[in-house]
């Protein structure tokens, strides 16, 4: 079988949607029988090992990405490609080429929401913004065989928004690369902390639906017995002296470290539809002090951290010290556990293709359930 994802949201300094595409096609790259191919936009059109790119435009002030303006030369593309079902990663340009791709070749498609386009756009533009988004939503995930959504609150919205074959896919972490074995006791040191003071971390790009501003006004709360570490491209620089800022995109192995060597991860967003770098937290070994929104309401187990209102950092700090009035360590370790049992890649990856197998054979029922 021959798999081929195609996407836009891929880019050097990508976040969860690149994790998953590259996770899925080395996992896949151990089954016999499969080959994975990937189709995604270059400055050029070119060619190397499994990965394919069309040329696209640059995003102004987008961190690298590219967004295909034709639908043709993608859809020609796709099916020059020969694939036995074809995924698209994104809502837009290369998700109705691969729609057009698989009909034409009489192949089954799959779409993946990764994002809530309707609530971010909407958070931003308005009410009218986010009731066309959804008719927009609800027409192009209606072309495919299979629309997967990374949690159920996003399977729900989309059924309510008139998608039918919706299935709840979550995404993995890496266990070995995020693992509590990476905490690097010097971290501490190197940003002044003292034996008593507790290192909050969030990892992670600022945009509004991260709500950046909230973290920061809960370390004005909590004060200098707590101290924050940011990490991401954007992150704003004039902070409080009781956090610290890494403003540029951290590699998988910088995040780790952090991850590792931190207390607890201070989590804010309210528009995540998976929230890997709170999973990644987790499997460091990490308690998550959360807002109770999204995905991480229901990926956030009692016993591996603690909710709060959303967008309230009195109650977020509050969240905090009643964290540390417990076990963190304890939680930490019941927090590494949980996403051992549900989300190694390995795990994920197997339940995925046990779908396509489906699909392929015309078998598969859907229902907006959790998978493992």
């Amino acid at each position: 079988m021959h798999i081929v994802d195609v996407t836009m949201f891929h880019a050097p300094a990508s976040g969860g949607v690149r994790t998953y595409l590259e996770a899925k096609h080395r996992v896949l790259a151990a089954r016999p029988g499969l080959r994975t191919s990937l189709l995604v936009p270059g400055a050029e059109r070119a060619s190397l090992g499994g990965v394919h790119t069309l040329p696209a435009p640059r995003i102004p002030l987008g961190q690298g990405y590219r967004f295909p303006l034709r639908r043709a030369p993608w859809r020609d593309a796709l099916m020059a490609m020969a694939p036995d079902l074809v995924e698209a990663g994104d809502p837009y340009v290369t998700a109705w080429a691969a729609a057009e791709a698989g009909q034409a070749l009489g192949v089954p498609t799959v779409g993946f929401f990764h994002s809530d386009l309707p609530r971010l756009m909407g958070d931003r533009f308005g009410a009218g913004v986010r009731q066309r988004l959804q008719r927009y939503v609800g027409d192009l995930y209606g072309h495919f065989d299979s629309v997967l959504a990374p949690c159920t609150a996003m399977a729900e919205r989309l059924a309510d928004w008139g998608v039918e074959k919706v299935r709840v896919q979550p995404l993995g972490v890496d266990l070995a690369a995020f693992h509590p074995r990476h905490r690097d006791p010097g971290l501490r040191r190197r940003l002044g902390l003292g034996d008593h003071q507790r290192l909050l971390v969030f990892a992670g790009r600022h945009s509004p639906e991260k709500h950046v501003d909230v973290l920061l006004a809960t370390m004005a709360r909590l004060g200098p017995a707590y101290h924050l570490l940011l990490m991401g491209p954007g992150m704003p620089t004039r902070v409080a002296d009781n956090v610290s800022v890494v403003p540029r995109y951290c590699p998988p192995a910088e995040v780790a470290t952090a991850l590792a060597s931190a207390d607890a991860m201070l989590h804010a967003g309210t528009r995540e539809t998976f929230g890997l770098v709170a999973q990644e937290a987790m499997a460091c070994g990490l308690p998550v002090v959360a807002a109770r929104a999204g995905a991480l309401k229901e990926y956030v187990p009692l016993g591996a951290g603690v909710l709060c209102r959303p967008r309230d950092p009195d109650d977020m700090a509050r969240a905090v010290r009643e964290l540390f009035l417990n076990d963190p360590d304890a939680m930490g370790r019941h927090a590494r556990r949980h996403v051992e049992r549900h989300f190694d890649w390995e795990r994920v990856i197997d339940d995925l293709l046990g779908h396509y197998r489906q699909l392929r054979q015309g078998s598969e029922h859907h229902a907006i359930t959790r998978n493992g």
